[in-house]
């Protein structure tokens, strides 16, 4: 192709996509603050892209595509707030001349002035759409749901496929979600100092639940589902690379991209050839992905370096400093499960839960012996967030396997399998059950 000649159109048509798939997120959080609506935001952005479509073809691929896509969608923009002013004006013009009230025309310094907010510098509006989208005043499920719509860029048919739901209930969620944020009038602006303090554990608190769920999938036939846990990560490097260096709750946004990377670096390893779950302790160890513990590791000492030790840090800085327990581990015999469980002691007391009184236990049994924890077990036993809760029987079955209880292992590895709604985790859990007339099965 020579200089200047037009690159073939299905070269073009796939620069399109690329740059729409990079730039959307941005697109849509420029506009949205603009027209103060997600609805009308996704439409523009939209618009934008079918110009392009049209456009490029002809004109070539531009020298900054994400730009030109930005001001195609601002000039819509302009049109449209255009056309509501011009429609609200119509409708007051005719009121008016019924209660016989001289008219009022839409001039072009008004106009001027609205095409010189829209070039406005709008600061980090992708930060900002973050924060409206993980807003406190929506339930955890819609945040995330929202996030991966607005910020993710995922369809609800994707979205209802990641979280084994239909997609109707998604749409509707989405539909909800948009209609809350609406009605609260919410500024798509980035909080500032305390407020965004106060906001900012909604926020990790959805990216933290949507790397879950592809971490170790709930329900269906799929241990893991990485595209998830990837979506995650590229959100928790975002946030990251939004945040400003130098604030306070920069420290546990570091945090938690620091877990999430070590964690991901883990999933080649957490199945067998035939999508069998592996325990952490018999994982390949070869497999775990060094890049990413490189990553993790990383973003741990920054974070350090901001704050001092995990040791005295928020929940996310702790757990980051968990997974770096097992990520500097060479073999599993070689890690040091007694810091571990002095984490876990640590971690209760910053972000106390059930869930992580159970952890603690697990981790005292094996720093300590299992008749540790199943005292620490039994402490927990009754907690109505733990109620049919597949892990806890789960975890009193290795600790009486361990102990040479087979008998009482067996009925609690049972137990743990009739309550879990993922398969691989049934099948690896009454694999366990069945290895009780034996104490070959490892921990």
């Amino acid at each position: 192709m020579t200089a200047g000649e037009t690159p073939p159109t299905d070269e073009i048509y796939r620069a399109i996509e690329a740059t729409f798939r990079i730039e959307r997120a941005r697109l849509i959080a420029g506009l949205a603050r603009i027209m103060r609506n997600i609805d009308r935001a996704e439409e523009l952005a939209q618009d934008a892209l079918v110009i392009a479509l049209s456009e490029w073809p002809r004109i070539g691929i531009p020298a900054r595509p994400g730009a030109w896509l930005m001001a195609t969608a601002k000039r819509r923009a302009i049109d449209a707030i255009r056309h509501d002013k011009m429609r609200t004006r119509k409708h007051e013009e005719i009121a008016r001349e019924l209660d016989g009230a001289p008219s009022q025309s839409f001039g072009d310094g008004e106009a001027a002035a609205i095409e010189a907010a829209m070039g406005d510098d709008l600061g980090d509006e992708l930060l900002g759409l973050i924060f409206t989208a993980c807003h406190p005043i929506l339930p955890p499920d819609a945040r995330a749901a929202l996030t991966l719509r607005v910020v993710g860029g995922l369809t609800t048919d994707e979205i209802a496929r990641a979280f084994l739901s239909n997609e109707a209930t998604i749409a509707q969620r989405i539909v909800r979600a948009k209609k809350t944020v609406a009605k609260a009038g919410l500024g798509f602006e980035t909080p500032r100092g305390a407020e965004r303090a106060a906001r900012l554990p909604s926020v990790l608190e959805v990216i933290y639940l949507i790397f879950n769920e592809g971490y170790a999938a709930t329900a269906g036939d799929d241990l893991v589902r990485p595209g998830l846990a990837q979506e995650a990560l590229r959100l928790g490097r975002m946030l990251a690379g939004l945040m400003p260096g130098d604030a306070p709750e920069y420290k546990e946004v570091l945090g938690l991209l620091a877990l999430m990377e070590i964690q991901a670096s883990r999933l080649p390893a957490r199945t067998g050839p035939d999508g069998a779950f592996v325990p952490l302790d018999q994982q390949d160890r070869a497999c775990w992905d060094q890049l990413l513990i490189h990553r993790g590791l990383d973003a741990l000492a920054r974070a350090e370096a901001l704050g001092g030790a995990a040791d005295n840090g928020g929940p996310y800085m702790l757990q980051a400093a968990l997974a770096a327990c097992h990520a500097r581990a060479r073999r599993a015999a070689d890690t040091d499960w007694s810091r571990i469980a002095a984490l876990y002691d640590r971690l209760r007391l910053v972000a106390p839960s059930p869930v992580i009184d159970l952890n603690r236990a697990i981790a005292h049994s094996i720093a300590f012996g299992p008749e540790a924890g199943l005292r620490l077990i039994e402490e927990i036993a009754d907690a109505d967030a733990l109620r049919n809760y597949a892990p806890l029987p789960a975890a009193r079955g290795d600790f009486l396997f361990r102990a040479g209880k087979l008998a009482e292992a067996r009925a609690e590895f049972v137990a743990a399998a009739a309550l879990t709604r993922n398969e691989r985790e049934k099948a690896f859990l009454l694999a366990r059950a069945d290895t009780c007339g034996s104490k070959s099965f490892g921990r």
